[in-house]
């Protein structure tokens, strides 16, 4: 009789099955091999059940109240997946512990904020070196082009073409490449920076555009670290509004759509540029970057008076 697999071997070949369909599965690999391991070690043999799965899903005692059925959603997918394979399997009711991701309310960002927080980065440590010139230019760019923290990071210096105002993004999180124009602002700063970037360290450490004080590659944990410590400073933090990083991209896609709107564009139609812009898939998954910000309601109201008084 043929010994069945592991939990976890049988979670490997699934990510590895996953991965060559295009998913990455970057955080939800290693919560499905977590998973698996706590199958293993606890001795459970046999097909995913509901049991294990909920035991598995509220083992943190401090996880947020959405951690859960966040992790409960993770392991369904598996769980259908392992039913083709294993008749007894058990699949988790959707949402049998709650919605898994909760929509966080974003903030959009004034342009004063903006200035005031490229201002705040040009005071910090040390101030003639390299590090408040790299989050200015860094967080700059996040506000004037709605990038992914993640894909501003991984710029190569042959990825940013000044010369033609534009920046490759190349395999993105959908494994999709493309074009983002530059506006010639955008351009001259970011020239300013590479020239004082390359006469600070004249001896390249690495080919990534944004460096460290020290010349090596910017992590994401010291841009957020940065970005925390300026937030303070500014007095942004309270329990009410928590700007992130992720809220510049959100404020640019609502800036954009309210920009059309006061030039009469045609947003049926451009909504589909804007969503190539921000290197979406589908169209929806733009509309999850736009807020009901008081302008956008104000035009709203306008175009809905418009359409009332032709029905009177």
């Amino acid at each position: 009789m043929k010994k069945q697999k592991t939990m976890v071997a049988q979670v490997k070949e699934y990510i590895a099955y996953k991965r060559k369909l295009g998913f990455q599965l970057c955080t939800d690999a290693g919560r499905l091999l977590n998973f698996a391991k706590y199958a293993d070690e606890s001795g459970h043999t046999g097909p995913v059940t509901i049991e294990l799965v909920l035991k598995w899903a509220r083992l943190p005692k401090k996880a947020s109240q959405s951690n859960p059925a966040y992790r409960v959603g993770i392991v369904r997918c598996f769980a259908k997946y392992q039913a083709i394979f294993f008749s007894k399997t058990e699949i988790p009711p959707l949402r049998i512990l709650g919605p898994g991701y909760r929509r966080t309310e974003p903030y959009i960002y004034s342009q004063q904020q903006i200035s005031a927080l490229l201002e705040a980065c040009i005071q910090l440590t040390p101030v003639d070196g390299l590090r408040p010139r790299t989050y200015a230019t860094l967080f700059g760019l996040l506000a004037c082009t709605g990038l992914r923290i993640s894909e501003a990071l991984k710029l190569s210096r042959d990825d940013v073409d000044l010369a033609n105002g534009v920046t490759l993004i190349a395999e993105t999180k959908f494994h999709k490449s493309r074009l983002v124009p530059l506006d010639p602002t955008a351009s001259k700063a970011l020239g300013e920076y590479a020239k004082f970037r390359d006469q600070h360290h004249p001896i390249v450490k690495s080919k990534k555009f944004f460096l460290s004080e020290k010349g090596f590659p910017l992590s994401y944990y010291a841009v957020h670290h940065a970005f925390l410590v300026l937030r303070k400073k500014l007095g942004w933090y309270t329990k009410k509004k928590r700007p992130r990083i992720t809220d510049f991209r959100h404020t640019f896609a609502c800036r954009r759509l309210l920009l059309w709107y006061e030039q009469g564009v045609d947003i049926n139609h451009a909504i589909y540029s804007l969503s190539t812009y921000l290197g979406h898939v589908k169209v929806s998954n733009t509309y999850w970057y736009l807020t009901g910000v008081p302008e956008l309601f104000a035009i709203a109201v306008k175009k809905f008076e418009k359409f009332a008084s032709k029905k009177g």
